[in-house]
């Protein structure tokens, strides 16, 4: 259990705070950074200069012009474990702006909500851990190792340009444990993530005008086929292992969505002309893997659904399995500890549905868990977070790091 004292200080200077956080959080979303395309000079200025209001050095890295990622680290000056707290700058794209009842670029403050994009996913998080590290800038005293804040680019599409740069720069940033803004929703704890597999799917179709086509011999027939049969994946469950079926509520019905397959076909192209009969269509499939289903396992299932459609066939473009921090780790152990000091509960535990950097960590071997402000499985339109939320994540932050650095 956290020292009772040193606690309730941090949870007294979170409170204290209230007003800097919201006032970042407004800077955060003023920056946009839509990705793609994936620009996030003006947002990491704002971070910047909020590590230098709070007298933290930092500097800027990136692989691409217009993809800057901030880092900062922090050193007790003793021997210890090195923590890696780790946020995205870059946004989802807001979507129909229209549809938004609240302004995108601009925090609205209402009803114990702060409104605007990316306040989700994740400058909620961000102006969260930036306040955090200050906070525990300000405790040196009271641990020992390292702390290194890393906020990047290039994380909503999955890039090369953010964390896979810098850990391909500095794999000293691996660490020993990484706590990483990314909410699966709902105030848990995601301590692991569904795998992806990325499949193409390519259809071959007979030539010719359409007034001959013949049943099933167009590609875009033999395409739509193959998706129906892709679709019926979704809703297949995964095999847990033994030390998660438990906590994340195996026999659970119906099943929570971090537990099943999903497919989606994100893009679809076929023919070249509506009279033509169309000779050649692709779509783009995105899996998303429960534990207990390999990235290979699901490409067995996708080439087993569409071996029978003629002119039809299934290439993987990328993917990788599920991944998950023991429940056990002192870094999981650590974050329960500081759970029940600020929430009054140890942690109620997820499989998180969207990837994320933590899992470049944990296929390195380094515990990784996520948690942030965001409400529900994803962000949208009215993106959102909770404003004692924020000021929650940023005391559970504190604390956790806490608590695994004196560990």
């Amino acid at each position: 259990m956290p020292d009772t004292d040193a606690a309730e200080d941090v949870l007294a200077d979170v409170a204290a705070q209230r007003e800097d956080i919201i006032r970042l959080c407004a800077a955060l979303v003023s920056a946009p950074s839509v990705n793609p395309l994936g620009d996030t000079r003006q947002v990491a200025t704002v971070v910047t200069k909020a590590m230098e209001d709070r007298d933290i050095a930092s500097w800027q890295e990136r692989c691409e012009p217009t993809m800057p990622s901030v880092i900062a680290e922090l050193d007790s000056g003793r021997p210890g474990p090195h923590l890696v707290l780790n946020v995205h700058l870059d946004t989802m794209p807001p979507g129909d702006e229209d549809s938004w009842t609240h302004p995108v670029w601009e925090l609205t403050r209402t009803n114990g909500r702060l409104y605007g994009l990316g306040m989700g996913n994740m400058k909620g998080a961000v102006a969260a851990m930036v306040t955090a590290v200050s906070l525990l800038s300000q405790r040196r005293h009271l641990w020992a190792g390292r702390v290194t804040f890393t906020a990047v680019s290039d994380e909503v599409v999955f890039g090369d340009n953010g964390a896979a740069y810098l850990l391909r720069e500095h794999p000293e940033l691996l660490g020993d444990g990484l706590i990483c803004g990314e909410g699966p929703g709902f105030r848990r704890l995601a301590i692991g993530e569904k795998g992806v597999l990325w499949v193409e799917l390519t259809a071959e179709g007979t030539a010719g005008h359409s007034s001959a086509v013949q049943q099933g011999a167009s590609a875009s027939a033999r395409l739509a086929k193959a998706i129906c049969r892709v679709d019926q994946l979704n809703g297949q469950l995964g095999e847990l292992p033994p030390d998660l079926h438990a906590l994340l509520g195996g026999a659970a019905d119906p099943p929570d969505p971090g537990l099943m397959v999903t497919a989606n076909v994100g893009t679809l192209t076929a023919g070249t002309f509506i009279g033509q009969i169309a000779t050649h269509g692709s779509a783009g499939v995105d899996l998303r893997l429960p534990p207990g289903i390999s990235a290979s396992e699901a490409m067995a299932l996708v080439e087993r659904a569409v071996k029978d459609v003629a002119g039809v066939t299934a290439r993987m473009l990328k993917g990788w399995d599920a991944n998950w921090t023991s429940p056990d780790s002192p870094l999981t152990q650590a974050w329960d500890r500081a759970s029940t000091v600020v929430t009054g509960a140890t942690a109620t535990y997820a499989v998180r549905l969207p990837a994320s950097d933590a899992s470049r960590w944990r296929r390195g071997g380094v515990p990784a868990l996520c948690y942030g402000p965001q409400p529900t499985w994803s962000a949208g339109i009215d993106d959102y977070a909770e404003e004692d939320e924020v000021l929650r994540c940023t005391a559970l932050y504190t604390l956790s790091a806490l608590e695994f650095l004196q560990s």
